[in-house]
């Protein structure tokens, strides 16, 4: 997506004065907010992201910026630059130069990618239908529903984005729908007004457009972006995991010895007897509870960013961990050290004296998920396409499934429900939108998750015409 190189003339033309004074100051609009709120200096931010990473994205943005902006003696860069030396560039280089001058940084969802051709752009903020973008490069990155900050130039008759490009997480880049379209602070329409270089007026604030609104504030989707991207590169690789009773998640397995002379029956008819062992195979239980959850089990103070992983039943119960007979030992399996002890008494209860001492064997979710990797089978011996029919067959059954149950994400209503109500449908359009580019994202590294299409379960839902 980097089109330095069209730009050179001008990057040079920058350092002389009074650019270059004038771009330091539009780069500290672009970064200084980023150091207020996180405490951060300047070249702490370089050193956090990279500099190569800090040069592609935010100084690239506020270059960009300062492409666009009219000074005091009404001066702009470009203008200024295309007069002089405008000569020494080809045609399509001084339409590219003028097409930035005149654009303006928005929020945009990428759709219908087409490798090395195009790719469609919605504009969030601005509305409107998705425009078809000209690009090869991009295409080999930009995911089904990814969101970019950036701009959207017109090159003659080529539409194209320019090399400025920030990528949003989902959640970020609703944050930032929010703040651009909430109702601004007396402060902020002095800031606003000061940024276009106005008198503060509130009729003057009142009716400027979108897109005025927007070159104004340009910063700050860098700040947005940049915010965030310093929390993703703080945080931890592993995320704060919890159950659903706010235990830290550590798999727990307690093996009793069945004791001597106790029959496989007598303890089958014993875990039967209990209402909350629920029965899933002949040898294996479903330890679960009805009703309301548990308080937290400690006093800890929850980490502000986590997430809370839990299985449920069809029937809403929560399932809290499993019990099975495995040769002559009772195998319980559980996510916390709090359930198994709350579980340990359970079974003591039950059984008595049918079943030993247990034995508790504990691992953190990094030894669980590591002895997974080092034990991981070789692939079977089948083609690609055989493979990637395997894997499409068994996500077509989950999703199929996933359409009939609770969803969190939809207000607990299942997909089928959800889409009955004008609000529902906007909140599955989300919720396929986020699980269609997860996937994309997932499978960057594996064909057959990056093929699979969800077509299919908008067409299944009756919103077919909402994905675009």
């Amino acid at each position: 997506m980097a089109r330095k190189h069209l730009l050179e003339g001008l990057m040079k033309w920058a350092t002389r004065e009074p650019w270059r004074d004038r771009f330091e100051m539009v780069l500290e609009d672009h970064v200084l907010p980023t150091c207020d709120e996180t405490g951060l200096a300047v070249d702490d931010i370089v050193s956090t992201l990279g500099e190569d990473l800090f040069m592609s994205t935010v100084w690239a943005c506020a270059f960009e910026d300062l492409l666009t902006r009219e000074f005091d003696d009404d001066s702009n860069i470009v203008d200024e630059y295309l007069k002089r030396r405008g000569w020494k560039e080809a045609a399509d280089v001084r339409a590219y130069m003028t097409a930035l001058r005149n654009s303006v940084v928005s929020l945009y969802e990428v759709s219908d990618v087409v490798l090395d051709k195009s790719f469609r752009a919605r504009d969030l903020v601005r509305g409107g239908e998705p425009v078809l973008i000209s690009e090869r490069s991009a295409t080999r990155t930009l995911k089904q529903w990814d969101r970019f900050a950036g701009r959207v130039v017109q090159v003659g008759q080529r539409t194209q984005i320019s090399g400025a490009v920030l990528p949003y997480e989902y959640e970020t880049s609703e944050n930032l729908i929010q703040g651009l379209r909430s109702k601004l602070t007396r402060k902020e329409k002095r800031e606003l007004a000061k940024a276009i270089g106005e008198d503060f007026d509130p009729a003057v604030i009142a009716s400027l457009s979108e897109t005025e609104r927007l070159r104004a504030v340009s910063s700050t989707f860098t700040t947005c972006w940049l915010i965030d991207a310093i929390d993703r590169a703080e945080q931890p690789a592993m995320p704060d995991l919890r159950n659903a009773d706010d235990d830290e998640l550590l798999q727990c397995t307690v093996r009793y010895p069945l004791a001597d002379g106790t029959a496989d029956d007598d303890v089958r008819a014993a875990l039967d007897s209990c209402a909350d062992l629920v029965p899933a195979t002949a040898t294996k239980w479903n330890w679960v509870r009805r009703g309301k959850r548990a308080a937290a089990s400690t006093g800890r103070a929850r980490p502000s960013k986590s997430l809370t992983i839990e299985t449920t039943r069809d029937d809403g119960a929560l399932v809290l961990g499993s019990v099975k007979l495995d040769g002559r030992a009772l195998v319980l399996s559980v996510n916390s050290l709090e359930r198994s002890e709350r579980g340990n008494k359970l079974l003591s209860t039950i059984l008595g004296a049918r079943v030993g001492q247990p034995l508790v064997v504990t691992e953190t979710i990094e030894q669980v998920l590591a002895s997974r990797d080092a034990g991981a089978p070789q692939k079977a011996d089948l083609s690609e396409q055989e493979r990637n029919a395997i894997i499409h067959e068994t996500m077509d059954r989950h999703y199929r499934d996933t359409l009939d149950q609770p969803v969190p994400a939809l207000g607990n209503k299942s997909p089928r429900a959800a889409v009955k109500t004008a609000s529902g449908r906007a909140k599955v359009v989300d919720w396929l939108k986020m699980m269609e580019n997860r996937t994309a994202r997932a499978g960057e590294s594996d064909s057959a998750m990056a093929s699979y299409r969800f077509d299919w379960m908008w067409t299944e839902l009756g919103i077919a015409e909402l994905r675009r």
